[in-house]
């Protein structure tokens, strides 16, 4: 393995986790003539190579060439040897990420409703056909009026996929209901 110094195995191995190998940003603290220097270096042992930004996918500029376009810095497979990480299992990664971008999630499996829990008092609640106030949720399961809004909306409503409705009456107040069945 080659001798890097803490500057040099820094780009390499920040570059190396990003997509398409972009070196920059480069670390904090390094700028200006430190960077042009650190990463003159790196270009000249074929770590580092200069190639058009694609600005359109908001690639970070290495330096502007002057009419109108600019350069990124990517870490070459040299680069990627010399910090002991082998470029297959690089690009292996990006091909897992551009699939994970492009096919569509693999179904999940619904969630399954344990009996006796918090949660499921709450749905049976909800289920009844006069439905149930904030008073008797909180009442019933010890919450507070915020932790119940929280349940029936993250985990009722975006987990669940339950849709609970509110409607107002002059005697009881605000009534939260689940019309479907589960």
């Amino acid at each position: 393995m080659t001798k890097l110094s803490e500057t040099q195995s820094l780009i390499l191995t920040a570059g190396a986790q990003r997509p398409d190998n972009l070196a920059l940003p480069l670390p904090k603290g390094l700028a200006g003539a430190a960077a042009k220097m650190a990463v003159g270096k790196m270009i000249d042992r074929g770590w580092l190579q200069e190639v058009e930004a694609n600005l359109r996918r908001g690639e970070p500029l290495w330096r502007e060439t002057g009419d109108g376009h600019g350069t990124t810095l990517i870490v070459t497979d040299a680069g990627l040897l010399a910090v002991g990480i082998e470029p297959a299992v690089v690009q292996t990664i990006a091909v897992i990420r551009e699939r994970a971008k492009t096919e569509p999630e693999a179904e999940t499996k619904a969630p399954t409703l344990r009996a006796g829990t918090k949660q499921a008092q709450l749905i049976a609640m909800l289920q009844r056909p006069e439905g149930a106030t904030m008073d008797e949720i909180t009442a019933a399961l010890s919450w507070l009026p915020h932790t119940a809004r929280g349940a029936m909306s993250g985990a009722l409503g975006k987990k669940l996929g339950l849709v609970v409705t509110s409607t107002k009456d002059d005697t009881r107040g605000r009534i939260y209901r689940i019309n479907s069945a589960v």
